[in-house]
């Protein structure tokens, strides 16, 4: 049965997109059957894995708005364990268009129910923002992955977002968890990116990953290229981060945890 992972900060640039392409990418390459949805109306996620946008007729638009099963909407990739929901320009206006339906909120999870036998992992890639596609992801998931850029106000956002996390636990999905916390953009040459990661592992604790994604020329280049690092090159630093991340998830998922903190989530 699949885990499901929504991968979401509502502040831009710290490096959501990537790190959604790049963890789906390393658990396929690990022999993990997995399902990346783009929630996202940019479609990164899905151009970044070489599927060109405007190629596909359907979209995770359709699935949300009009009810078209998810498997239908499947794209294969490189990596023949991965495959994608893409996404759509048209989810710009889904907040819109659910806005009278009562169940608005649990149209992402109605859709992925059929799927969960199939993949050992779902992963969501979120828009960098708290609107209605990031509650229906956290509504359908089974925990939460926080990417933190290690930079200057590398916590704005993240309180509010914590709120959204815990609202949601208390009013739709009681058993959402916190998967982790991911530190990206690390220059080890700085001061700064020290500071930060000191920062947040005393604000988080045992919640952040031991997996940490440095600054990357070749993580940067990747996209542009259609592919994933692991495929773009397998043997830069950024490849290493996201295979060790892979790692540590499916070593907490095999253990029946699935998180980096043994407190409960709520305690966040």
């Amino acid at each position: 049965m699949g885990r499901i992972i929504a991968i979401a900060n509502q502040k831009g640039g710290v490096g959501k997109t990537t790190t959604a392409i790049n963890l789906a990418a390393s658990l396929a390459a690990a022999d993990m059957r997995t399902l990346l949805v783009d929630l996202d109306p940019q479609s990164n996620a899905t151009s970044g894995l070489g599927i060109r946008k405007g190629t596909y007729a359907r979209s995770t638009y359709h699935v949300l708005v009009h009810g078209t099963p998810l498997e239908s909407v499947l794209q294969s990739t490189e990596l023949e364990a991965l495959f994608v929901a893409p996404a759509s320009r048209e989810l710009v206006g889904t907040t819109m268009e659910l806005s009278q339906k009562e169940d608005r909120h649990q149209r992402l999870a109605s859709a992925l129910a059929p799927m969960l036998p199939q993949f050992d992992f779902i992963l969501i890639d979120c828009p960098p923002s708290l609107d209605i596609l990031t509650v229906n992801a956290l509504v359908a998931a089974q925990s939460l992955l926080i990417p933190i850029q290690c930079e200057y106000f590398a916590l704005e956002g993240v309180s509010e977002l914590m709120e959204t996390f815990h609202q949601i636990r208390r009013v739709r999905n009681p058993t959402l968890e916190i998967e982790g916390v991911l530190l990206t953009m690390f220059d080890e040459r700085t001061n700064l990116s020290n500071q930060v990661m000191n920062d947040l592992r005393e604000f988080f604790g045992n919640k952040v990953f031991s997996s940490i994604v440095p600054r990357n020329i070749r993580l940067g280049e990747a996209p542009s290229h259609g592919r994933p690092i692991l495929l773009y090159d397998i043997k830069s630093k950024g490849a290493e981060a996201y295979i060790r991340l892979a790692k540590e998830i499916i070593h907490g998922t095999e253990k029946g945890s699935g998180t980096r903190t043994e407190r409960p989530a709520g305690d966040a």
